[in-house]
């Protein structure tokens, strides 16, 4: 399992409500995450969310360094741990 680095998250183990509070917090909307992120659809997002369907390791770690770079560490763990 892959590690991000610089941090002890384990990005598979990140729950799909996480994921969620992570964009938000992060201050992005499904829809602005498709245009950061190319060959990531509003749909990919929304699946990951609701536990539907899990993103290739790559796409996840994009998307995992996408959110913690508008939080600090100990938001990111904060919601990673609680939620």
């Amino acid at each position: 399992m892959e590690v991000s680095e610089g941090d002890d998250i384990d990005i598979h183990d990140i729950s799909p409500t996480a994921w969620r509070l992570l964009r938000v917090a992060a201050g992005f909307g499904q829809r602005e995450v498709e245009v950061e992120i190319d060959d990531i659809m509003q749909a990919h997002i929304s699946m990951l969310e609701n536990n539907n369907r899990s993103l290739s390791e790559q796409r996840l770690e994009v998307l995992f360094e996408l959110y913690r770079s508008e939080l600090t560490t100990e938001q990111v763990r904060a919601l990673v741990s609680n939620f």
